[in-house]
């Protein structure tokens, strides 16, 4: 079911993408072929949501489409920091993406203008977070929804998963992809997709609130409340860099 999502998402912005590029086609007088369906090139990119590659087509000097797949347990931060209280992360990355690049100079005589793209689309986003906290003293404290929690015996811990499942997101961006020589080029890309809100299940051991009577069961709900309803985690940032090929 999952791959049949992405592929009635993909086949729409496809059909959309090249109904674009034909229409830019038609405006400056070329006649649209058959093999422009045939990828142009390929590229390899790494960046917050992972590592992997895209195809790619370019209609024309315009529009051009990304299909790709960033994937791994990459991780470009190695702590989530709530009400001032750092978290261990570990991520898990899976995210299929197709997106259309439309270059508003990209029949300009300048290379670095030509580079210029903004990039819209949609992904398919199954990422998974390790979320961990370890006290190993009594004077270590989690600040929680304006109250803090300690471990009495010495030692306790919260470890959980905050994870963005069976989610398509919308995204937009802005890139620079200019190319070295006739085959080869690098790029650069910024961007967000909108996610909602992640789904967390967080458990915890061995704490207790400072100077009240909370307990580890309230630190871990309180904690997952937090992660489903901040707004930062409605969006997942993009930052990447790569090399593409075109033949």
């Amino acid at each position: 079911m999952k791959v049949l999502k992405l592929l009635a998402v993909t086949t729409a912005l496809s059909v959309s993408g090249f109904a674009m590029a034909d229409t830019q086609v038609v405006r400056t007088g070329n006649v649209f072929e058959a093999n422009q369906l045939i990828p142009t090139g390929v590229r390899a990119e790494v960046g917050t949501t992972g590592y992997g590659g895209a195809l790619l087509w370019t209609a024309n000097p315009y529009v051009g489409l990304a299909l790709g797949y960033n994937g791994g347990d990459i991780s470009w931060s190695d702590d989530l920091s709530i009400d001032g209280t750092k978290y261990d992360l570990d991520m898990d990355n899976s995210l299929a993406y197709l997106n259309a690049e439309i270059r508003p100079w990209g029949a300009s005589q300048n290379p670095w203008a030509q580079g210029l793209y903004m990039a819209a689309g949609v992904a398919y986003i199954d990422n998974e977070y390790d979320v961990t906290k370890r006290l190993n003293n009594t004077n270590d404290v989690v600040k929680i929804d304006g109250k803090n929690y300690n471990a009495p015996s010495g030692q306790g811990f919260i470890d959980g998963k905050m994870s963005y499942k069976n989610d398509f997101a919308p995204y937009v961006g802005f890139g620079f992809a200019p190319k070295i020589n006739k085959n080869f080029g690098v790029f650069g890309e910024v961007g967000a997709y909108y996610t909602g809100n992640p789904s967390a299940n967080i458990t915890s051991v061995g704490l207790a609130e400072v100077g009240g009577t909370g307990t580890g069961a309230d630190a871990a709900e309180a904690l997952e409340a937090k992660i489903e309803s901040k707004d930062k985690y409605e969006w997942l940032p993009v930052g990447k860099v790569g090399v593409s090929f075109h033949w």
